[in-house]
Protein backbone atom coordinates (compact mmCIF):
# COMPACT_ATOMS: atom_id res chain seq x y z
CA UNK A 1 0.00 0.00 0.00
CA UNK A 2 1.04 3.66 -0.44
CA UNK A 3 0.89 5.28 2.68
CA UNK A 4 4.40 6.79 3.28
CA UNK A 5 2.95 10.43 3.21
CA UNK A 6 -0.88 9.49 4.83
CA UNK A 7 -1.59 10.79 8.13
CA UNK A 8 -2.22 9.01 11.30
CA UNK A 9 -5.18 8.16 13.45
CA UNK A 10 -5.83 9.95 16.59
CA UNK A 11 -7.74 7.41 17.43
CA UNK A 12 -5.36 4.92 18.11
CA UNK A 13 -5.41 3.44 22.22
CA UNK A 14 -1.52 1.48 23.04
CA UNK A 15 -2.01 -0.62 25.84
CA UNK A 16 0.60 -3.17 24.71
CA UNK A 17 2.63 -4.44 27.54
CA UNK A 18 0.73 -3.14 29.93
CA UNK A 19 -0.20 -5.08 33.04
CA UNK A 20 -3.98 -5.85 33.54
CA UNK A 21 -4.90 -7.12 36.63
CA UNK A 22 -7.91 -8.81 34.78
CA UNK A 23 -9.19 -12.03 36.21
CA UNK A 24 -6.50 -13.25 38.79
CA UNK A 25 -5.43 -16.54 39.69
CA UNK A 26 -7.58 -18.82 39.85
CA UNK A 27 -10.43 -17.13 38.80
CA UNK A 28 -12.57 -17.87 35.02
CA UNK A 29 -15.04 -15.26 34.70
CA UNK A 30 -18.23 -15.73 31.68
CA UNK A 31 -16.13 -13.46 29.87
CA UNK A 32 -13.22 -16.12 29.04
CA UNK A 33 -15.59 -18.89 29.08
CA UNK A 34 -17.07 -17.45 26.01
CA UNK A 35 -13.82 -16.09 24.67
CA UNK A 36 -12.96 -19.95 25.07
CA UNK A 37 -15.27 -20.91 23.10
CA UNK A 38 -14.69 -18.15 20.29
CA UNK A 39 -10.81 -19.54 20.22
CA UNK A 40 -12.18 -22.95 19.28
CA UNK A 41 -13.69 -21.53 16.90
CA UNK A 42 -10.63 -20.60 15.12
CA UNK A 43 -9.22 -23.48 15.74
CA UNK A 44 -7.34 -22.77 18.59
CA UNK A 45 -7.05 -24.70 21.94
CA UNK A 46 -9.62 -23.07 24.29
CA UNK A 47 -7.27 -24.61 26.99
CA UNK A 48 -4.87 -22.02 26.07
CA UNK A 49 -7.60 -19.34 27.12
CA UNK A 50 -8.33 -21.15 29.79
CA UNK A 51 -5.00 -21.26 31.00
CA UNK A 52 -3.92 -17.80 30.33
CA UNK A 53 -7.07 -16.51 32.62
CA UNK A 54 -6.04 -18.81 35.62
CA UNK A 55 -2.52 -18.20 35.44
CA UNK A 56 -2.99 -14.57 35.60
CA UNK A 57 -1.85 -12.44 32.60
CA UNK A 58 1.73 -12.19 31.61
CA UNK A 59 3.05 -8.43 30.59
CA UNK A 60 6.26 -8.10 28.77
CA UNK A 61 6.42 -4.26 30.50
CA UNK A 62 5.94 -2.69 33.72
CA UNK A 63 2.88 -1.37 34.66
CA UNK A 64 2.06 2.07 33.10
CA UNK A 65 4.99 1.49 30.48
CA UNK A 66 3.95 2.03 26.98
CA UNK A 67 6.13 0.92 23.53
CA UNK A 68 7.76 2.88 21.35
CA UNK A 69 5.66 3.28 18.21
CA UNK A 70 7.05 1.08 15.44
CA UNK A 71 6.79 1.12 11.58
CA UNK A 72 3.71 -1.68 12.35
CA UNK A 73 1.90 0.57 14.61
CA UNK A 74 2.23 3.19 12.47
CA UNK A 75 0.58 1.29 9.38
CA UNK A 76 -2.03 0.83 11.59
CA UNK A 77 -2.23 4.17 12.55
CA UNK A 78 -2.40 4.96 8.61
CA UNK A 79 -4.98 2.44 7.24
CA UNK A 80 -7.09 3.43 10.54
CA UNK A 81 -6.73 7.22 9.29
CA UNK A 82 -7.71 6.40 5.53
CA UNK A 83 -10.89 4.25 6.84
CA UNK A 84 -12.25 7.54 8.75
CA UNK A 85 -11.46 9.88 5.90
CA UNK A 86 -13.69 7.14 3.92
CA UNK A 87 -16.65 6.57 5.89
CA UNK A 88 -16.54 10.01 6.76
CA UNK A 89 -17.11 11.22 3.13
CA UNK A 90 -19.49 8.35 2.60
CA UNK A 91 -21.67 9.11 5.34
CA UNK A 92 -21.86 12.48 4.49
CA UNK A 93 -22.87 11.65 0.88
CA UNK A 94 -25.33 9.56 2.05
CA UNK A 95 -26.90 11.80 4.76
CA UNK A 96 -26.10 9.63 7.46
CA UNK A 97 -24.89 12.41 9.92
CA UNK A 98 -21.56 12.51 11.24
CA UNK A 99 -19.06 9.39 10.95
CA UNK A 100 -18.29 8.89 14.21
CA UNK A 101 -14.99 6.73 14.46
CA UNK A 102 -14.24 3.56 16.26
CA UNK A 103 -10.88 3.63 18.49
CA UNK A 104 -8.54 0.96 17.91
CA UNK A 105 -6.56 -0.73 21.01
CA UNK A 106 -3.21 -2.12 20.73
CA UNK A 107 -2.81 -4.68 23.41
CA UNK A 108 -0.78 -7.66 24.51
CA UNK A 109 -2.19 -11.12 25.25
CA UNK A 110 -5.21 -9.84 26.98
CA UNK A 111 -6.76 -6.59 27.97
CA UNK A 112 -10.34 -5.09 29.33
CA UNK A 113 -13.58 -4.66 27.20
CA UNK A 114 -16.78 -3.47 27.50
CA UNK A 115 -17.69 -7.22 25.78
CA UNK A 116 -15.48 -8.86 28.37
CA UNK A 117 -12.12 -10.01 28.79
CA UNK A 118 -10.28 -9.25 25.49
CA UNK A 119 -7.37 -12.19 24.40
CA UNK A 120 -5.27 -12.27 21.62
CA UNK A 121 -6.21 -16.28 21.27
CA UNK A 122 -9.62 -14.89 19.61
CA UNK A 123 -7.96 -12.66 17.06
CA UNK A 124 -9.02 -9.15 15.95
CA UNK A 125 -12.77 -8.29 17.20
CA UNK A 126 -14.89 -5.49 17.37
CA UNK A 127 -16.78 -4.42 20.86
CA UNK A 128 -19.81 -2.66 20.20
CA UNK A 129 -20.05 -1.82 23.47
CA UNK A 130 -17.15 0.58 23.86
CA UNK A 131 -17.27 1.04 19.40
CA UNK A 132 -13.51 -0.06 19.59
CA UNK A 133 -11.50 -2.48 18.16
CA UNK A 134 -8.85 -4.62 19.95
CA UNK A 135 -5.88 -5.96 17.84
CA UNK A 136 -2.65 -7.71 19.10
CA UNK A 137 0.06 -7.16 16.48
CA UNK A 138 1.00 -11.00 17.33
CA UNK A 139 -2.47 -11.93 14.80
CA UNK A 140 -0.55 -10.26 11.57
CA UNK A 141 2.36 -13.05 12.09
CA UNK A 142 -0.12 -15.72 12.92
CA UNK A 143 -1.82 -14.31 9.26
CA UNK A 144 1.61 -14.60 7.36
CA UNK A 145 3.23 -17.66 9.05
CA UNK A 146 -0.19 -20.15 9.72
CA UNK A 147 -2.65 -19.01 7.51
CA UNK A 148 -0.57 -18.44 4.49
CA UNK A 149 -1.67 -14.47 4.29
CA UNK A 150 1.07 -12.07 4.03
CA UNK A 151 1.28 -8.72 2.65
CA UNK A 152 0.22 -5.16 4.00
CA UNK A 153 -2.97 -5.13 2.45
CA UNK A 154 -3.97 -9.00 3.89
CA UNK A 155 -3.25 -6.77 7.42
CA UNK A 156 -5.32 -3.29 6.03
CA UNK A 157 -8.44 -6.22 5.10
CA UNK A 158 -8.03 -7.07 8.79
CA UNK A 159 -8.67 -3.83 10.01
CA UNK A 160 -11.06 -3.04 7.71
CA UNK A 161 -13.44 -5.56 8.05
CA UNK A 162 -13.64 -4.71 12.07
CA UNK A 163 -14.06 -1.08 11.05
CA UNK A 164 -16.99 -2.14 8.67
CA UNK A 165 -18.47 -3.67 11.88
CA UNK A 166 -17.90 -0.11 13.40
CA UNK A 167 -19.79 0.71 10.64
CA UNK A 168 -22.71 -1.68 10.91
CA UNK A 169 -23.07 -0.85 14.66
CA UNK A 170 -22.92 2.96 13.38
CA UNK A 171 -26.22 2.31 11.22
CA UNK A 172 -28.10 0.87 13.86
CA UNK A 173 -27.77 -3.04 11.70
CA UNK A 174 -25.58 -4.59 14.30
CA UNK A 175 -28.32 -4.01 17.03
CA UNK A 176 -31.20 -5.14 14.73
CA UNK A 177 -29.85 -8.47 14.06
CA UNK A 178 -28.47 -8.98 17.20
CA UNK A 179 -32.50 -8.40 18.36
CA UNK A 180 -33.78 -11.25 15.87
CA UNK A 181 -30.79 -13.67 16.88
CA UNK A 182 -31.63 -13.57 20.25
CA UNK A 183 -35.32 -14.60 19.23
CA UNK A 184 -33.72 -17.35 16.47
CA UNK A 185 -33.17 -21.07 16.79
CA UNK A 186 -29.17 -21.72 16.78
CA UNK A 187 -29.08 -22.62 13.17
CA UNK A 188 -30.89 -19.47 12.05
CA UNK A 189 -29.06 -17.38 14.61
CA UNK A 190 -25.48 -18.67 12.70
CA UNK A 191 -27.02 -17.83 9.18
CA UNK A 192 -27.55 -14.63 10.87
CA UNK A 193 -23.65 -13.93 11.68
CA UNK A 194 -22.59 -15.40 8.52
CA UNK A 195 -24.38 -12.26 6.68
CA UNK A 196 -23.34 -10.28 8.84
CA UNK A 197 -20.15 -10.90 8.83
CA UNK A 198 -19.86 -11.15 4.95
CA UNK A 199 -21.34 -7.65 4.85
CA UNK A 200 -18.64 -6.53 6.36
CA UNK A 201 -15.90 -8.24 4.20
CA UNK A 202 -17.95 -6.34 1.31
CA UNK A 203 -17.63 -3.05 3.54
CA UNK A 204 -14.47 -3.58 3.02
CA UNK A 205 -13.82 -3.51 -0.21
CA UNK A 206 -15.72 -0.62 -0.42
CA UNK A 207 -13.24 1.13 1.49
CA UNK A 208 -10.56 -0.05 -0.42
CA UNK A 209 -12.43 1.07 -3.74
CA UNK A 210 -12.71 4.88 -2.34
CA UNK A 211 -9.17 4.65 -0.76
CA UNK A 212 -7.68 3.84 -4.07
CA UNK A 213 -9.70 5.97 -6.09
CA UNK A 214 -9.57 9.34 -4.17
CA UNK A 215 -5.82 8.56 -2.98
CA UNK A 216 -4.35 5.68 -4.80
CA UNK A 217 -3.38 4.00 -2.10
CA UNK A 218 -3.13 0.71 -3.75
CA UNK A 219 -0.20 -1.44 -5.31
CA UNK A 220 -0.21 -4.33 -7.58
CA UNK A 221 -0.90 -7.33 -6.01
CA UNK A 222 -2.89 -5.65 -2.77
CA UNK A 223 -6.21 -6.76 -3.98
CA UNK A 224 -4.96 -9.86 -4.13
CA UNK A 225 -3.50 -10.13 -1.06
CA UNK A 226 -6.87 -9.14 0.07
CA UNK A 227 -8.62 -12.17 -1.39
CA UNK A 228 -6.17 -14.06 0.18
CA UNK A 229 -6.89 -12.87 3.57
CA UNK A 230 -10.61 -13.59 3.04
CA UNK A 231 -10.15 -17.06 2.10
CA UNK A 232 -7.39 -17.41 4.87
CA UNK A 233 -10.16 -17.05 7.46
CA UNK A 234 -13.43 -18.32 5.62
CA UNK A 235 -15.17 -21.31 7.92
CA UNK A 236 -14.27 -23.69 5.86
CA UNK A 237 -10.78 -23.28 5.75
CA UNK A 238 -10.59 -22.56 9.77
CA UNK A 239 -12.55 -25.91 10.57
CA UNK A 240 -11.00 -28.38 8.09
CA UNK A 241 -7.46 -26.73 9.22
CA UNK A 242 -8.54 -27.78 13.27
CA UNK A 243 -10.63 -30.37 13.12
CA UNK A 244 -10.37 -32.07 9.92
CA UNK A 245 -14.07 -31.98 8.50
CA UNK A 246 -16.40 -29.47 7.31
CA UNK A 247 -19.69 -28.62 8.99
CA UNK A 248 -21.82 -25.55 6.98
CA UNK A 249 -24.26 -25.20 9.42
CA UNK A 250 -22.16 -24.51 12.12
CA UNK A 251 -20.55 -21.71 9.70
CA UNK A 252 -20.67 -18.25 11.70
CA UNK A 253 -18.15 -15.90 9.36
CA UNK A 254 -19.12 -18.24 5.85
CA UNK A 255 -16.67 -19.82 3.40
CA UNK A 256 -14.15 -18.72 1.91
CA UNK A 257 -15.19 -18.56 -1.43
CA UNK A 258 -18.22 -16.32 -0.19
CA UNK A 259 -16.07 -14.03 1.94
CA UNK A 260 -13.66 -13.51 -1.18
CA UNK A 261 -17.20 -12.76 -3.12
CA UNK A 262 -18.18 -10.13 -1.50
CA UNK A 263 -15.25 -8.54 -0.58
CA UNK A 264 -15.22 -8.51 -4.46
CA UNK A 265 -18.81 -7.02 -4.49
CA UNK A 266 -17.67 -3.91 -2.29
CA UNK A 267 -14.51 -3.46 -4.39
CA UNK A 268 -16.16 -3.30 -7.70
CA UNK A 269 -18.88 -1.25 -6.99
CA UNK A 270 -17.61 1.27 -4.27
CA UNK A 271 -21.19 1.33 -3.78
CA UNK A 272 -22.27 0.02 0.23
CA UNK A 273 -25.59 -0.55 -0.88
CA UNK A 274 -24.42 -3.51 -3.06
CA UNK A 275 -23.77 -4.66 0.56
CA UNK A 276 -27.06 -5.95 1.59
CA UNK A 277 -26.27 -9.42 2.09
CA UNK A 278 -29.55 -9.69 4.27
CA UNK A 279 -31.68 -9.48 1.53
CA UNK A 280 -30.22 -12.04 -1.10
CA UNK A 281 -31.27 -15.54 -1.17
CA UNK A 282 -27.73 -16.97 -2.12
CA UNK A 283 -24.64 -15.98 -1.28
Amino acid sequence: MRLDNSRESRNIEDRRGRRTGIGGRGKIGLGTLVLALVAAYFGIDPGVVLQMAENGPVSRQQAGETLAPTPETRFVSKVLADTEDTWESLFQRAGHGPYRPPALVLFTDVTPTACGTGQAAMGPFYCPADRKIYLDLAFFRQLDAQLNAPGDFAQAYVIAHEVAHHVQNELGIMSQVEQVRRRSDPATANALSVRTELQADCLAGVWAHHSDSQRSTLEPGDIEEGLTAASAVGDDRLQQRSQGRVVPDSFTHGSSAQRMRWFTVGWKSGDPNQCDTFSKNAL
